[in-house]
């Protein structure tokens, strides 16, 4: 008997590594949108690899939508308002919508990591914050000006591949 199409494995489903922001060649995660391709319409469920010295994104916070990450695989910082915080495997982390804390996942070893990410389906009313990459922020339509502002820290949220403990 032949899997019904809602059953697959994340490499089917994993994109091209391509992924990046508008005029910018840095590299993000390699990702597949497991959620999206196997039919779910209210949740987004991603499985992400990161390549060592990547990020997932740039340093960002979001008004209306909760966000959920697993780590799969591999030992990732979580850059929450401008300081590292390590994981491990099977370590977990939530950002709770409207909170205004601001983070990233870098990869700073040499080893590939593995993330799963849920979190909420796009909304029109979300707004997101940019606080290192305010250029960038410019010139989104879904810019967050009212944002509860937090103090940021001195890392600059940018993975350094080999740089874990430093």
């Amino acid at each position: 008997m032949e899997r019904p199409d809602f059953i697959r494995h994340w490499t089917e489903l994993e994109g091209p590594d391509d992924s990046h922001y508008r005029n910018d060649t840095e590299l993000m995660a390699i990702g597949a949108s497991v959620g999206s391709d196997l039919g779910l319409t209210r949740i987004g469920i991603h499985h992400n690899r990161l390549l060592p010295g990547r990020r997932t994104s740039y340093p960002h916070a979001e008004s209306a939508e909760e966000e959920f990450v697993y780590v799969l695989e591999g030992h990732p910082d979580v850059w929450i308002d401008g300081h590292l915080h390590p994981l491990s495997p099977g370590d977990s982390v939530a950002f709770p919508a409207g909170t205004g804390v601001c983070h990233t996942f870098l990869n700073n070893t040499d080893s590939e990591v593995r993330l799963l990410v849920i979190g909420e389906k796009t909304k029109a009313e979300n707004r997101i914050r940019y606080p290192l990459n305010e250029v960038h922020e410019a010139t989104r339509e879904d810019r967050w000006t009212d944002w509860p502002e937090r103090p940021i820290g001195p890392h600059d949220g940018k993975a350094r591949a080999g740089s874990k403990g430093e």
